[in-house]
């Protein structure tokens, strides 16, 4: 009997693009006949709706994929969550379950690596892909979680805190392993897993949610993967412009909401007090690198106008924070906690 893989791809005002995705997975129907696609429209607006439905109509498309249109746009987990919910409460759920961002273009067998990741490794509940740059280049795919100490090193951008602080690698570049989180962009969750540690927080709007989810599932006892065999070629930011492997000269300023999202991580994790050491971490670490310019040197580090000032505005108060992840079997539909 062929595994049941279901992968669920969530569209903001990018339908060409998850269309584009959906025609990089035709081929891997010939490896798992047991796949199924569903892309999501998280409430576009902007007539994404009827240009994928009108895309699905071919008939190579026929019989194996879906498209659910929300009426609000909920965030990335939240989105997620509707299908995931859908798919593991119908009468044939999936083993596995596969995010894939609309931005990406997987290369031949990548559903099939991470599947057989999944098969080879029991108590594995989630594994990512290598990410590849547009020009083959290998972009950020696995990492270490963030911590306050941490968070004082990416505020000074100077390597020799990292060494002081006795820090691992953030990024992890390696083998087949275990690792703390992988990037949602292309990530395989094994359903038994989400049965146990529960779906997407919907207190995040977007950013972060995946790190929560997958520091939820290693603490019911599940482990964590990537494997670079499955490899998916990578456009970050196609929906918010924001691209986490742009160099820092080039990125504009990280909304309110990454701040937010990030602010409720480290509540979730460790209440407010770990939220506030991680955000007077990042500051103390900032004004050493503010410091260092002045005396003529960190120069070679740009600075993105108003990131302390938004993490002072929308990320520094430490506020309650109350878990919000539905459960399986729980009914689509409620709005996202962020919302309330």
């Amino acid at each position: 009997m062929p595994r049941r893989i279901a992968v669920v791809i969530v569209n903001y005002r990018t339908a060409e693009l998850a269309l584009g995705a959906l025609a990089s997975l035709d081929a891997e129907r010939t490896r798992e006949p047991g796949l199924e696609v569903v892309i999501v429209d998280g409430g576009s607006g902007d007539g994404s709706a009827d240009r994928l439905r009108a895309g699905l109509r071919a008939p190579r498309y026929a019989g194996w994929t879906s498209l659910l249109a929300l009426e609000i746009n909920g965030g990335f987990g939240w989105a997620n969550n509707q299908a995931m919910l859908r798919l593991m409460q119908s009468g044939t759920p999936p083993d596995y379950i596969h995010l894939l961002n609309p931005d990406t273009r997987i290369e031949p067998g990548a559903v099939a690596s991470l599947a057989d990741a999944l098969d080879a490794h029991r108590r594995c509940g989630a594994v990512g892909s290598l990410l590849l740059e547009p020009d083959g280049s290998p972009s950020g795919s696995a990492f270490a979680f963030i911590t306050p100490r941490r968070e004082l090193a990416r505020g000074a951008k100077l390597g020799l805190a990292d060494r002081l602080l006795r820090l691992p690698p953030y990024a992890i570049e390696q083998p087949a392993s275990e690792v703390d989180w992988v990037t949602g962009a292309s990530v395989m969750l094994r359903a038994e897993a989400l049965r146990e540690a529960g779906l997407f927080d919907t207190g995040f709007f977007l950013y972060f949610e995946e790190m929560e989810l997958m520091a939820r599932i290693r603490r019911a006892g599940w482990t964590i993967r990537h494997e670079p065999a499955s490899r998916v070629v990578h456009v970050g930011g196609a929906a918010t412009g924001i691209n986490g492997s742009r160099p820092t000269s080039r990125r504009p300023p990280l909304p309110a909401y990454w701040y937010e999202s990030r602010r409720r991580f480290f509540t979730l994790g460790g209440g407010r007090s770990l939220a506030l050491a991680s955000s007077l971490g990042w500051l103390a670490g900032h004004a050493a690198l503010l410091a260092r310019r002045l005396v003529g040197s960190g120069r070679d580090h740009p600075i993105v106008a108003r990131d302390a000032r938004r993490l002072l505005l929308h990320g520094l108060v430490p506020k309650r924070a109350t878990p919000a992840f539905p459960r399986w079997n729980d009914p689509p539909g409620a709005p996202p906690a962020w919302m309330r």
